[in-house]
């Protein structure tokens, strides 16, 4: 009688058909996720007020809702993995919504960090992250498409966002702008109820039957008794997060350019209002700055997606995503002296265009290096190191300003860091993930011509020693091929 197996896994990815609900919630909530900090900004000259703070200050409400929102990674892996994406996300969108709602009633700039920028960006995080492992599970083929379109939900949320936030503030006051933030985020609990896990199929097999075990010579039979044992066995539980993930040296050098990326990625988007306030533009004009950049980053993210997407391109990634960083760093080096209206429109045109590119290629390049299985540990380890970035990155920007009263510095600084990312990337991807590869095909070309030499019966060029281990194999296959024959 033979022993049935049954083995459960997951249906690959379907590249569409639910897959496209999916990608509209990852669209919402990305745009939540990353907007957010940046148009909150528009509430920051009112707070300074009310609460008798600087530019650094106010800056730190921004950097805790980015550094919960990456340094919670490992927290949201972890849950993940446990309870399932559509549980968390759901959690995710009720501590974003009471996050803003409590934060409408504090009375000091501590409170509002605990409200606005724990609370709040821990939901956001549980929201963030479940949904790019969604979307990686839904899409493989179209993969860089469904990147490029989901993460264009981050500039058509600012472009909303920013000139919305404005209004509020004009009509009801910050509060009453919290208030109705607190329930606009509420969408964020819809979209984890659309997140509707793949479906698990069945495989049964009929192994070890003793009627094979009969006719194998007494060493296959006992290996073949080892398989029996070994299925009686319960399966090996999931990791909840998995540090094996840093043992990958593309991991490695991806996690220093990326954290070298958020000490300055983000600092233009959270001070270019204040800073046009400063310059003299009207308060609206100053807030439509934002809208600018969110409706180029609409074209450009889906635009990029695409082009990653070219088969030519794809082999290529870190290549292409250091390009973005340089043109990223480019943009604020040039634009450092930009003074009135007409050259702060320029600048947020290009920077609109590279920051879209970094956006859309920044998780596709992540996802190319560990792969789908091990995406969700991965992303969860690299968030946590960039939310010790972007905790020094805006409010050392803020500090600059307080102390120095020059703008220029910061897009000097941020350009400069954005700069280094770029190159470094690139010159690592050149030297070290292309000489692996190299050895990788040279030991797996070694492995084929010895595996050869075993097949037709020739010796290995190893040492005698290495050599002992594949002639005892040879030995053992010969013997159960004659015995089999006879």
């Amino acid at each position: 009688m033979g022993i049935i197996v049954e083995d459960r896994e997951t249906v690959g990815a379907p590249d569409g058909g639910w897959g496209w609900i999916v990608l509209l919630g990852s669209f919402v909530v990305t745009g939540f996720s990353y907007a957010f900090p940046k148009a909150i900004s528009v509430y920051f000259k009112e707070l300074m007020k009310d609460f008798g703070c600087g530019y650094s200050d106010t800056a730190w409400i921004s950097s805790i809702i980015l550094a919960m929102l990456y340094g919670s990674g490992p927290i949201s892996s972890i849950m993940v993995n446990k309870f399932g994406c559509r549980p968390v996300m759901l959690v995710g969108g009720l501590l974003a919504s009471g996050g803003m709602i409590i934060a409408s009633v504090t009375t000091n700039i501590i409170q509002l960090y605990l409200t606005a920028g724990v609370i709040t960006g821990l939901g956001l995080a549980l929201n963030f992250q479940p949904s790019l492992i969604m979307l990686g599970s839904y899409f493989d083929k179209r993969r860089p498409l469904a990147n490029g379109l989901a993460a264009a939900g981050s500039p058509v949320f600012l472009s909303v966002l920013s000139p919305l936030g404005q209004l509020l503030l004009n009509h009801y006051g910050w509060r009453g702008g919290f208030l109705i933030t607190g329930g606009l985020l509420l969408n964020c609990c819809a979209c984890g109820a659309i997140m509707r896990p793949l479906k698990c199929k069945e495989r049964k097999a009929i192994a070890c039957s003793q009627e094979l075990k009969d006719m194998l010579p007494p060493e296959a039979g006992q290996e073949n008794n080892v398989c029996e044992n070994n299925n009686d066995k319960k399966p090996s539980k999931k990791k909840l997060l998995d540090f094996s993930v840093l043992a990958d040296l593309g991991l490695i050098i991806y996690i220093i350019a990326k954290f070298i990326v958020v000490l300055g990625l983000f600092v233009p988007t959270i001070l270019l209002v204040n800073y046009a306030k400063d310059q003299g533009v009207p308060d609206h004009d100053a807030a439509f700055l934002l809208s600018i950049i969110g409706f180029i980053d609409i074209f450009a993210r889906p635009t990029c997606g695409i082009v990653a997407g070219l088969k030519w391109i794809r082999p290529k990634m870190p290549y292409f995503f250091s390009l973005a960083l340089l043109f990223n760093g480019l943009t604020d080096v040039c634009s450092a002296t930009s003074t009135d209206y007409k050259g702060l429109v320029i600048f947020c045109v290009f920077f609109g265009l590279s920051y879209g590119m970094v956006g859309a290629l920044q998780f596709e390049v992540l996802m190319g290096i560990v792969g789908k299985s091990g995406f969700s540990s991965a992303l969860g380890l690299v968030l946590l190191i960039e939310a010790v970035a972007v905790l020094i990155g805006p409010p050392s920007a803020g500090y600059l300003v307080d102390k120095y009263k020059n703008y220029e510095l910061i897009f000097y600084m941020a350009g400069g860091e954005l700069i280094t990312a770029g190159i470094f990337l690139a010159l690592a991807s050149f030297f070290f993930i292309r000489r692996k590869k190299h050895k990788d095909t040279q030991q797996k070309h070694l492995g084929d011509v010895n595996l050869f030499g075993i097949l037709i019966g020739q010796p290995s060029s190893q040492s005698s020693t290495a050599r002992s281990p594949d002639v005892t194999l040879r030995k053992r296959q010969n013997s159960a091929f004659s015995s089999i024959t006879v």
